[in-house]
């Protein structure tokens, strides 16, 4: 089969969103189909050899975050040039609702389209003026997949019509053999903890740790903090006052050393006040053997079956955060037996089950397209 993918964000600036279509294009390649993605992306040689790039994007603040995002003319014209070049069989647009790529691939497309919907939010003035301007778009599209039951529920909300949820997927074994690593590992007399994440982002939790940070510290004086992730490391130090030597600033790292860091660590901590519509990172703290403490938003509160394979506190309560991780630390076999159950759990988001639900549905849009044709 021939795909086309779009990616709406910057392929430059890391996400969650890129790096589920890199690992969907890459399982489909590994199945012999023939994979070309489209993304904003001004760095070209720095790209996996399935990437089409148009250049660089837009900064655009959205659901809390920054989005980049590329749209105009020049880029209209390039993606009609990719759809025409590529004679796919189907093509598959992610966040079709943005003024980006996707949005754009939709409207040119001559082919069955497929749509991923990954945003979760509870109300955007964006989408309640943007929505009936995009429905008409969105007719065009054969099969919508959401990411999660929250990104199902935001894609209904403001676009109407049902989706197909299909969650995001991980490389599962890759995290399952990671080995301890000693610059990670703790002790029972100086816990390791993990976080992972944009630390300028504050819906990412990073304050909520910080604040929590004090009670933590008095119970185990000799805990450590491993935090993960860009952003300006001396304002997030800042936060933690003066207990800030107890608190080690990795920078951005390596699947490697994010696999072993979760492998090795007494508790990952997934503070996450909102905006997530799934949680990546849960299934690798999960299949790596890590111990996970999560915000009950209702994302996590789904991959952590609402807490029987983890821990979760109130959502942006350091305090809750604070006794959660302590009690945690204080029952070691409780955690060993979650571990165990979790990383079972974790299996079922593997890509070699993930990718097979997501050709099922390529062929279900393919089989209706044709269908269509023939009844006219």
């Amino acid at each position: 089969m021939r795909i086309g993918i779009v990616c709406p964000y910057s392929w430059d600036v890391a996400g969650g969103v890129q790096f589920h279509i890199r690992d969907l294009a890459t399982e489909l390649i590994a199945r012999g189909h023939e994979v070309s993605v489209l993304a904003p992306a001004e760095n070209a040689a720095a790209l996996p050899e399935f990437i089409v790039p148009t250049g660089a994007a837009i900064p655009i603040r959205y659901n809390g975050s920054v989005a980049r995002l590329a749209f105009g003319p020049r880029v209209a014209r390039e993606v009609r040039a990719w759809l025409k070049a590529g004679n796919f069989d189907v093509l598959h647009v992610h966040e079709p609702f943005l003024p980006s790529l996707s949005i754009i691939a939709v409207v040119n497309a001559a082919c069955p389209v497929v749509s991923t919907h990954h945003a979760a939010m509870d109300r955007s003035r964006a989408m309640d003026f943007a929505s009936p301007m995009v429905r008409g778009v969105l007719e065009r599209i054969s099969a919508r997949i959401a990411v999660s039951q929250e990104a199902r529920r935001t894609a209904v909300q403001y676009l109407g019509g049902d989706a197909y949820v299909i969650p995001n997927g991980v490389y599962t074994e890759s995290f399952a053999q990671a080995q301890i690593d000693a610059r990670f590992a703790g002790t029972a007399d100086a816990p390791a903890l993990g976080f992972l994440g944009r630390i300028d982002e504050p819906r990412k939790g990073l304050p909520v740790v910080a604040r929590a940070f004090p009670a933590i510290v008095e119970a185990y004086p000799n805990v450590r903090l491993f935090v993960a992730g860009v952003g300006n490391h001396e304002a997030a130090r800042a936060r933690f006052g003066r207990h800030a030597d107890h608190v080690e600033f990795l920078g951005p790292v390596s699947e490697e050393d994010k696999a072993a860091m979760l492998a090795s660590v007494d508790l990952y901590l997934a503070p996450n006040t909102g905006g997530e519509s799934f949680g990546i990172i849960l299934i690798e703290a999960m299949s790596a053997g890590a111990f996970v403490v999560a915000s009950d938003i209702p994302a996590f509160q789904a991959v952590l079956g609402t807490g029987r394979y983890g821990a979760q506190f109130a959502n942006d309560d350091a305090d809750e955060l604070a006794a959660t991780v302590i009690e945690s630390l204080a029952r070691p076999e409780r955690r060993a037996e979650t571990c165990a159950a979790a990383r079972l759990e974790a299996r079922r988001y593997d890509w070699s089950a993930v990718a097979s639900q997501v050709l099922a549905v390529y062929e279900t849009a393919v089989r209706t397209a044709s269908l269509e044709v023939e009844s006219r």
